[in-house]
């Protein structure tokens, strides 16, 4: 209990951290923060603004009030002229599951390839299939993904019209299952591949590794088949590396996550952050980020759990 409370901790410091960065880098804007939101806005509007976004206040001080409403699910506000602004909190509400939704499917996909084909690299080491699994990783390494995306949305969808180039809305799951999932494919496809590819090299590095050790011998010695030696065996503890990795590739997966949706034009927090940047939305960009932190910092936590399922011995 002392060390999950411990680890809890931290996580909220590094939510805390990150959101007063950002915080303390709006400081840093040329301009008036009211000015930026309202430019047009009279004396006595720019006054009423001043006092909404508590902008004589100082740094500390107007940090303290976002995260008190923040914890109470104030997200702020959206400014869309001098007299007008609308809540940032449905906004996050619609477009968080959506992001969440491709994240997942991505990183399943992710390891749906990549651990079976870096099971048979390291099986089959230094031969042809070895070979042509390593150089279509590193292709992919090389393939930033929203060069894919874009790839992938002009063949796949706009010549051969398999799967939509634009996703201005996610159909519901009661519309039909291949209604929903198809708007998802080339989105998750993007963001996949990449991901596969550092997944693939690195368990194919452990696996390598592993299977040099002791305990393999004597699997091999009591006539275990390298099937079983393989996935029975070898891979359990060739994963560790493997989760610490997936949770480290999270803050890669939201920022290539960010990009593609921004490409479709998906209505996730992708979308949210490219308007809150382009707009000068900085209070609700606040929030975002801190969003997105805090979903970082669960997916890191949950790897470190599952630690000690993979591995016993990390429980003592």
């Amino acid at each position: 209990m002392r060390k999950l409370v411990t680890r809890l901790g931290r996580l909220v410091l590094v939510v805390i951290v990150v959101t007063f960065l950002t915080q303390l880098l709006t400081e840093f804007v040329p301009g008036s923060l009211d000015q930026i939101l309202a430019p047009f806005s009279t004396p006595a509007q720019t006054k009423a603004i001043r006092a909404d976004l508590h902008l004589d206040d100082n740094v500390v001080v107007r940090y303290g009030r976002w995260l008190g409403d923040f914890v109470q699910g104030d997200l702020g506000k959206r400014y869309t002229g001098a007299q007008s602004s609308i809540p940032v909190g449905p906004e996050v509400r619609r477009a968080l599951p959506v992001s969440l939704e491709i994240m997942v499917w991505a990183q399943l996909v992710a390891l749906v390839i990549a651990i079976p084909l870096g099971v048979v690299a390291a099986y089959r080491q230094g031969r042809w299939l070895d070979r042509i699994i390593s150089s279509s990783a590193f292709a992919f390494l090389a393939l930033p993904s929203f060069c894919l995306a874009l790839i992938l949305s002009y063949y796949l969808g706009a010549q051969l019209k398999l799967f939509p180039s634009v996703v201005t809305r996610i159909p519901g799951w009661s519309e039909g299952i291949w209604t929903h999932l198809k708007v998802l494919v080339i989105p998750v496809i993007s963001l996949a591949l990449g991901q596969a590819a550092v997944y693939l090299r690195l368990l194919r590095s452990d696996l390598l590794s592993t299977l040099q050790q002791d305990f393999i011998a004597v699997a091999k010695a009591k006539g275990l088949t390298p099937r079983r030696i393989l996935w029975r065996h070898a891979l359990r503890p060739s994963s560790l590396t493997l989760l610490t990795v997936v949770g480290l590739q999270t803050g890669a997966l939201i920022g290539g996550a960010i990009v593609v949706e921004v490409i479709f034009g998906i209505p996730g927090m992708g979308t949210l952050i490219q308007y809150a940047i382009t707009k000068r939305q900085y209070i609700e960009l606040q929030s975002e980020v801190a969003i997105v932190a805090i979903v970082f910092v669960v997916v890191n936590f949950a790897a470190d759990y599952l630690y000690s399922v993979l591995d016993p011995r990390i429980r003592t």
